[in-house]
Formats: C-alpha cells, structure tokens, sequence
C-alpha cells in the first residue's frame, strides 16, 4: 500500500529544497500508525521510510534542506562513519545522495535494477562529474532472480580505429615526439600515467557507458526508457549545490581545466577560482543532452550533433590559459557510430561455501579478486578476524593483513603480465580457467610465508608467449548496487578514468581520458606487453563489480547473498577483496565490511593500510615512521612489510541479504570516505 510507504508526504516539487509543515508531518505518523497491521510493515516497531533518509529523530528527504538531509554540502573528509540500513524488499547504494534518491524513485515505482541504473548514472554524471558520466565507460553484472542467471555487460571505452602501438607515445610515425603538451625533453620511458597525457586528445577513448545502459535495457528493463532521466533533467535545470568531493576535485584541477574553455567556465568562476562547496550550479547543455537521449536513445550521443561535438574536443590542437600546443586524437564519427557494447560472460568461481561472480576481461578485476580469493582458500582465515569489532569494522589482526596482502601480491603480478582485451590478446589457456585453476592457487599460496613478506611477487608461468608488465591505472571512477523488488541485482562500476577526466567538456558532460589505462610502451625487455594500445581494443581495468551466492547442496550456484564494488583504479581489487573476506569469513554486517580499514597490495613491496580511518593511528612518532605507534602497521612492518598510511578513497556500495528475527531483509553499506548513502523502503527496527 503506497500511502504507508512515505511518512512524511511529498511536496509539489522545488528546486533543492522542500518545506515540510509540523502539520503535515503529523499527519504522515497518524496515516503511518493507522497502518501498522500491514503486511507492508515488517514489525509493529517499524518505521517505514521509502528512498528517505532514517534518523534518531525520523525520516529526512533528500534534498529537502531539513535537518540531517544527506544532501547537505559538507566538506570532504577522509572518514565519517554510517549506520547499517535494512530494507524490505528494494535498495539502491550510490556515492552521492541524489544519485541513490533518483534511483530509489525509480525502485519505488515497480522499476527494475537496471531502470534504476540509467536513473542513477543519468544524476552521477551531473553531480559526480569527476568520477563518471556520459562521455565515460562502465562494466555491469546483473542478476536475474526468474531466471537464475549471471549477465556481464562490458560498456569498456575502446581506441579509435587509427590507433596504432605508439600511439601515447609518439605524435606519429614520422614525428618521434611525444604527444603534447607533455613538457619539452620529457618522454614517456615508462608505463607511468603522465598527467600531461591525460589532456592530450589521444587520451580520450569512444565512450561506452551510454550504449551498455541502453543494451542492458533492453534485456531487462521494465520502464519506458524516455522516463529515467527526469531526476537528472531537473537537477541540471533547477541547479543543485557543489558537494565537497566534487569541490575538492575541482581546486584540485582548478589550472587544468583551463585546457579547454567550455570546462573552465562551467567548473570556474569568472575570475578564474574554483566554484566551491555549496555553491548553486546549473547545467542547462547536460538536461537537453540528457532530453535527447531520454526521446532518441543512445544514438543521440554517437550520431548527429553530440557525436560532431565529441569528435571536435577529441581533435583539439589548443587549449589553455596562456594557450599551448595539444596533440589531437585521431577519434572520427564512424568510431562512435561503430561502437558496440558487449554482453560477455561473467568469471564465476566457488570460494569456500559460496560462488564469487565477477566482470571478465577487458577487466582484471573478476579475475583477480577470484585469484586471490583462491589463493586464501587455502587459509583458515577465520581464526585472523579483526578484533575490538565496532561498526567501523574493528581493528585488523596484522596476520590477517599479511595474508591477505601477500594472495594480493600474486593475484597482481598475474594481472599485470596476462590480463588485457581477450578480444586481441588470449588468457593463458584461453580462458580464465588456468589462471584460476584451483591445484595452481594452492601452489601459488605455498609462495606464502607466515613470517616475512615476499615483497614483489613473479607471475605464474605458462605456455605462452613471453610478456612484458604494465600496471598503470587512474581513479576517476564511482559504483552503485541495486537490488530491486522482483530481487533482481546490479552492481556497476563506472569511470571517466582519472579525476576530470581529459579536463574537456562538450553538451554538458566531461570526456575520459581512458586510453591512460594502456601501457604507453609498446613491449619491454621480457616482450610485447598484453595491455598495448591497439585499434579498436579496449584499455584493460581493474573494476571489479561482484556478486556472491550460497553453494546450493549440490554443489551449484544457489541463493543470491552478497553485492559489491568499488572506485579506486587498480586498487579497486584491494577493496572488494577486503569487503568480501569481511562478510564471508569474519561474518561483517554490510557496513562493518564497506566501512572497516582498507588495507592490502598490488604487487610491489608496499602494503596499504588506509590511515584516514579511525581505528588506525597514522601520526608519526619522533623520530619514526607514519603509523609507528599502531600496533597493526609495526607488526606488519617487523614481517618486511613497507607500509603506507597514505589516506585510501574508495567508494564501496555493498547490500547482503539477511535474516534478522526470522525475516529476510537486505542490509546496506555506504562507504564512509564518500558521501554515498543507502536507500530503499527501509525501516528502523
């Protein structure tokens, strides 16, 4: 019964805020009251408040200006701790409370995951600009509960069809210089990402997002595509205010976003300053480029006007204040036209008593948080739990970490040597199954030793052609996961590449700058390098959408339990795989695992333990080292760890489902280094 969904009623709407009358208010608890001995409520005690925020005090909207409106601009901070949110039978988790309320809204009305995907990248776009969009990429894993079937759909930006090996690399084959405005005598002798790069034209990929969400659609959608851009048409429209991650972000590219004027005056003031926290912004391009493909589809963005406009900002050969010289790409229409996004096979494997379902390649990410995962199969990692367990996750046991860290270890150096765009570059094997074979994990993990650290880890041998490593990847990047009434289940990742992107900016929306995520060099002294720049292949990732099951009886994939993912570049893999042991062996409630201390390794010798969290001392004592009274950092530190307790940004967005009391229930977790927040038709037992 929807009257007994709302406790406190709608108002006619408005931009940004709506007034609430003590009225009103009153009337909702009488009407919620009277409908306490529905089935729509799961208790007596329960207060139902759908797609609004649960307080001590009640429910706040968002966007209503109220007291404890999640909507409220507050500066970044490294951490602000969140309480778990149950829900009934819909929940939505995003990085920002717009996006999570847009599509809620979407749930609310009988929509399905992935008519609240389209809602929600519609508004991330608009007010998480920095970290994806329109002009960007994104990989998804759907759920289908009718049919008990995993999907994965690769929306991965690809190289334009000009594209050659050295393209980061070189202007062209008769001009060995590298692509401006990289500074003069500077060239690329490694595979680091150069921020210069990133505001050359050969940075940017064809966008894939737009084109995934529209064939995913397709598949399972259950609205009308035309209606789940309205929340993001009204907020460009109306206006909504800068976030402190959004204004971080543009200080922090304040001189940047001078290489291309449309950015800078959207971004800018008119002296030059960064818009900051709380200011009002409109986006008028952005709601007409989201009205054209709310009536026409996703060709509105890869044909006619909106492509032109792409292709133009790609080809760019000026930029800047004063102006400077830029390398442009070699993008054209036909590579927007051409693009397709892809329905792939996801990576399923069993860990312990669950199956783990992951994206495949063109990511790493599945792959690697499987390998790993199978790796500390071979553990019992049940007995390094966190200890002093809060709502932050406790304190991690320096044993569990060293585990942990050193599986991570030799899942990345496999990552970095064999993982690329299978399309132009084959797994040893052929598929995922050597690298995850379960008798070569086991071998991989008697690498492990319980009293030192390896340090850096060598890739497992196989029977292919030598290859080089590379293992550059950027950080501009969001997630969502959704859970929907028909108990469908998306989670999402999505990215523009680094923060900002390539700093350009066409119909309202940033462009990527993607192609960063190939090795620049072409080979290296062991060989041809898998995760080369190619025509049309697709820039390897690390995003690392997951869902997780229970083992059915005989052995095969049973009920869904678990939805994860994270932002983080290729430290994205480090943050599932943290989240996921914290549900599975350390039986973590969804928020204890989003929220508990990020910690784990790529494959070098340093370990993260993320020291913006509260339960980890990062000050450095005289005359030591950042993080030398923590207990957990010196015991690692005595295993050889090199640790760092540089401040860690992710982004995870979980949803386990749940028995409490007898009843089922999903439970949310919103990353607390984000400003995301869950939504659903929760309650407050």
């Amino acid at each position: 019964m929807e009257s007994c969904e709302t406790p406190i009623p709608m108002q006619p709407r408005r931009p940004l805020f709506r007034a609430v009358s003590a009225l009103s208010v009153l009337g909702a608890l009488l009407a919620l009251q009277a409908c306490s001995n529905s089935d729509d409520v799961i208790t007596t005690a329960a207060q139902d408040t759908a797609c609004a925020q649960v307080t001590d005090s009640g429910s706040v909207d968002v966007g209503s200006g109220l007291p404890g409106d999640p909507a409220a601009p507050e500066p970044a901070s490294g951490f602000r701790s969140k309480k778990l949110v149950s829900a009934k039978t819909y929940m939505v988790v995003t990085a920002n409370p717009y996006a999570s309320k847009a599509g809620c809204e979407v749930l609310k009305k009988g929509g399905s995951a992935v008519d609240a995907a389209v809602a929600v990248q519609a508004v991330l776009g608009l007010v998480e600009p920095q970290s994806s969009g329109l002009g960007g990429g994104a990989f998804m894993l759907h759920y289908d509960a009718k049919t008990k079937k995993v999907q994965s759909y690769d929306g991965r930006e690809m190289a334009p069809a000009a594209a050659t090996d050295d393209y980061l690399r070189t202007i062209s084959a008769t001009n060995a210089a590298p692509p401006l405005p990289i500074p003069a005598g500077t060239a690329p002798e490694s595979n680091a990402a150069f921020t210069p790069l990133k505001q050359s034209g050969r940075s940017v990929g064809t966008p894939g997002a737009v084109r995934m969400l529209e064939l995913a659609h397709k598949d399972y959608g259950s609205l009308a595509w035309k209606d789940l851009f309205g929340s993001g048409v009204q907020l460009a429209t109306d206006g909504f205010p800068i976030s402190g991650r959004m204004a971080d972000a543009i200080a922090g590219s304040r001189t940047l976003l001078f290489t291309d004027p449309e950015a800078a005056a959207y971004f800018l003031n008119a002296d030059g300053s960064a818009k900051t926290l709380g200011t009002i912004i409109k986006n008028p391009a952005y709601a007409a480029t989201l009205t054209a493909l709310a009536s026409s589809g996703a060709n509105a963005l890869y044909t006619g006007p909106i492509a032109e406009n792409i292709v133009k900002k790609i080809k760019m050969t000026s930029g800047g204040s004063p102006s400077f010289a830029i390398t442009p790409g070699l993008t054209e229409l036909s590579d927007l036209a051409g693009y397709q996004a892809k329905r792939r096979d996801p990576v399923c494997t069993t860990y312990r008593s669950y199956w783990v379902c992951g994206m495949g390649a063109p990511s790493s990410g599945g792959m690697t948080v499987a390998s790993a995962l199978g790796t500390l199969e071979n553990f019992y990692l049940a007995g390094y739990k966190p200890t002093a367990m809060d709502t932050n996750g406790g304190k991690p046991t320096v044993m569990g970490v060293h585990l942990i860290s050193e599986a991570g270890r030799l899942a990345y150096a496999d990552r970095n040597k064999y993982m690329a765009d299978t399309d132009f570059i084959p797994l040893p094997g052929g598929s995922p199954a050597a690298l995850l074979d379960k008798t070569y994990l086991r071998n991989r993990a008697n690498l492990i030793d319980f009293t030192r650290s390896m340090g850096t880890a060598v890739a497992g041998t196989f029977t292919t052609a030598p290859l080089g490593i590379s293992s550059a990847e950027g950080k501009g990047t969001t997630h969502m996961t959704i859970v929907d009434k028909n108990g469908n289940v998306l989670v999402m990742t999505t990215t523009i590449e680094s923060g900002m992107g390539s700093y350009r900016m066409t119909n309202g929306f940033l462009l990527n700058n993607q192609l960063t995520d190939f090795s620049v060099l072409a080979a290296d002294a062991s060989g041809p390098i898998a995760n080369r720049v190619q025509a049309n292949k697709r820039p390897r990732s690390s995003m690392a959408p997951t869902l997780v099951f229970k083992m059915a009886d005989d052995g095969s994939m049973g009920d869904f339990l678990m939805g994860t993912g994270s932002p983080g570049g290729a430290t994205i893999i480090q943050y599932v795989i943290k989240t996921l042991v914290g549900v599975l062996d350390w039986g973590m409630d969804a928020q204890q695992a989003t929220s508990m201390v990020d910690f784990g390794a790529a494959n070098s010798a340093t370990t993260n333990v993320g020291g913006e969290h509260p339960n980890v001392n990062a000050t450095t004592p005289a005359g030591g080292l950042p993080g030398g009274s923590d207990p957990l950092v010196s015991g690692l530190r005595t295993l050889g760890h090199t640790v760092s307790v540089s401040s860690q940004s992710s982004g995870i967005s979980t949803i386990v489902k749940a028995t409490r009391n007898g009843a089922t229930v999903l439970e949310g977790g919103a990353d607390p280094r984000r400003e995301g927040i869950v939504l659903g038709d929760t309650f407050k037992p």
